[in-house]
């Protein structure tokens, strides 16, 4: 009976013991899920799986691809992967067209524009994904630099004029080092049970090149109307609608609270984007107070630890209001370039409430707290954004109007 009763005792306190613990865990938990970023979705747009570029400078063609699949999505098309190589190899081969007739005097790499992948759709046509891979040297992702180099340092070449007069044949042997690197352009091919040609399958699709617009912000030229931009990756010239800041913000959002998508080219060389994170904020540097720091603690910080504060990303922080002068500035002195072509597809909320964008990036989704999502704020889509591309219907009438 007494050795009963210890043992009863015994589990009783062992009981106790472990409802104090796991009570304590769960607290501890609590405590920890209020730390970082939360946020609410207010708006999502249907878009494809995430993709991957990998070590190759081809965004530009990935992320207006998801534009596009977002596009047929929303037109009752269906679910497509459309070939980001396809793209690639065309735009290549145009690139150095015009390169050698610039003698030299254009940007010639691996970058684009978010009109490029439109234009390859109006002039060839397209093709899925399973159809072209541009996988032809036997990696299993698009690994570029030795293709980028060979075609830059032949296209130079070409450029000496040896023979002092240019061949018939170089654009020739450039279209085959294409062929080597990302494999022959199909001129037929079967998908689904049918056979196509790209012209034939990218009709199929009843997406239209021409019912799309182009839009950025700068004060260099004046307002509603065109102007080439000028960025090394603008390489055919494309011109864009110039808009005030305010009109280009009033844009993005119509056009996601309508369910249309954004192809979004920005640049994300700032340290309030990370990747890892998955956020890409605008810090206050001159904030006083960070995460409830006293002021008198925060002024005697040194500079590298104010910004460990302002970049740790562990919750939200003030962020400086952008103006259209703030934009400007830093595409003058090149703090802002055109280093990354993106797709928004949604708007959310922080738990503060302030406003951010839900972005479709394509580097894959390990690596990535958001699986190969991340969220930008207001403040830095009004800060970083080059340039975007939206259907037309997705303009607002009173900016349309503007435009004549």
């Amino acid at each position: 009976m007494k050795k009963r009763l210890q043992i009863s005792l015994f589990a009783f306190f062992g009981f106790l013991f472990s409802i104090v613990v796991l009570t304590g865990f769960s607290q501890d938990n609590d405590t920890l899920s209020e730390k970082g970023y939360h946020f609410t979705m207010e708006k999502q747009i249907p878009a494809t799986s995430v993709k991957n570029q990998y070590r190759s400078g081809t965004c530009w063609s990935f992320s207006t691809l998801s534009f596009i699949e977002s596009e047929l999505l929303r037109m009752g098309k269906g679910d497509y992967d459309l070939s980001e190589m396809f793209c690639v190899w065309h735009v290549y081969s145009d690139k150095a067209d015009k390169y050698v007739r610039a003698h030299g005097s254009l940007n010639f790499g691996g970058g684009g524009a978010l009109n490029d992948p439109l234009d390859v759709i109006k002039n060839y046509g397209m093709v899925p994904e399973e159809v072209y891979t541009g996988m032809n040297i036997g990696e299993k992702n698009h690994i570029h630099g030795e293709m980028d180099a060979v075609l830059k340092g032949m296209i130079d070449e070409v450029l000496k004029n040896k023979n002092r007069k240019l061949t018939p044949q170089w654009h020739n042997a450039f279209d085959g080092m294409l062929d080597a690197y990302l494999g022959k352009i199909p001129e037929n091919f079967t998908y689904k049970g049918k056979s196509y040609t790209p012209r034939s399958f990218a009709d199929e699709l009843g997406f239209n090149p021409d019912d799309y617009l182009y839009f950025t912000s700068y004060t260099h030229h004046p307002f509603y109307e065109k102007f080439i931009l000028e960025v090394p990756d603008n390489w055919s010239w494309n011109s864009f609608y110039n808009v005030p800041l305010n009109d280009l913000m009033a844009i993005i959002d119509n056009a996601i609270d309508n369910g249309y998508s954004i192809a979004w080219a920005a640049d994300v060389s700032e340290k309030g984007f990370s990747w890892k994170n998955g956020i890409a904020i605008v810090p206050d540097e001159d904030v006083e107070e960070v995460a409830g720091m006293e002021k008198d603690k925060w002024a005697n910080l040194s500079k590298k630890e104010k910004q460990n504060i302002l970049y740790n990303f562990e919750e939200p922080v003030k962020e400086k209001v952008i103006t259209q002068e703030l934009r400007q500035k830093g595409y003058d002195n090149y703090t802002t370039t055109d280093d990354h072509g993106m797709h928004i597809v949604g708007k959310a909320k922080d738990q503060n409430g302030t406003e951010y964008y839900y972005i479709k990036n394509s580097w894959g989704t390990k690596n990535t707290k958001y699986d190969g999502y991340f969220y930008a704020s207001k403040a830095f889509v009004e800060y970083k954004t080059m340039s975007i591309l939206i259907h037309k219907d997705a303009l607002p009438k009173s900016i349309a109007k503007k435009l004549k």
